[in-house]
């Protein structure tokens, strides 16, 4: 651009127009970071090494652990993880499958209270090639969802406008989930 350019477009940053603007200088963050940060771990069994602020852990139980999504489709989008290193449904043992299911359900319950959501998108991708961004271990979305969530972003920019924080939403629901 040129210097005569570069005036122009300063002398216009402010000028009032039709569009709304959405400041989210946060997720630069995840842009930066790519589609997956952490391509040499499996992110799912790092996350319970470290503390439950900074592996975004809501709760720890004994054969699974809930923790939000770093890359989230809704804000409290949770994922529901055994703690083994296992990439299919039919590998999870009796006890992670009850597991699971278990805090599945209280995932939704803590979401409701929490985010007064309207529904829930609950599934697990297996595999690469059935969606998985992360194939090799085990996760279920419990995804929150409101009737009026849904906007013109992730059509036309493949954009979603997030309105919380991760460690925000991390404490709530933490907070809110029900001790044994």
């Amino acid at each position: 651009m040129s210097d005569e350019g570069l005036v122009e477009a300063a002398r216009l940053a402010g000028v009032p127009d039709q569009f709304q603007r959405l400041w989210t200088p946060h997720r630069m963050a995840y842009i930066q970071a790519g589609p997956q940060p952490l391509r040499d771990a499996c992110p799912f069994c790092a996350a319970p090494e470290k503390s439950d602020e900074d592996g975004l852990i809501v709760h720890r139980g004994r054969s699974a652990y809930v923790l939000l999504n770093l890359f989230p489709y809704n804000s409290g989008h949770l994922l529901v993880c055994p703690y083994r290193h296992i990439g299919q449904y039919d590998e999870a043992s009796a006890e992670e499958v009850a597991e699971i299911g278990a805090l599945t359900q209280t995932g939704m319950r803590v979401l409701r209270e929490v985010s007064r959501c309207d529904g829930f998108n609950i599934g697990m991708n297996q595999g690469a090639v059935a969606g998985a961004g992360v194939d090799e271990h085990l996760h279920q979305h419990i995804v929150p969802r409101w009737s009026a969530d849904a906007n013109f972003f992730p059509i036309i920019a493949r954009t979603k406008a997030l309105p919380q924080l991760l460690g925000e939403v991390r404490r709530a629901v933490a907070e809110a989930w029900p001790t044994a």
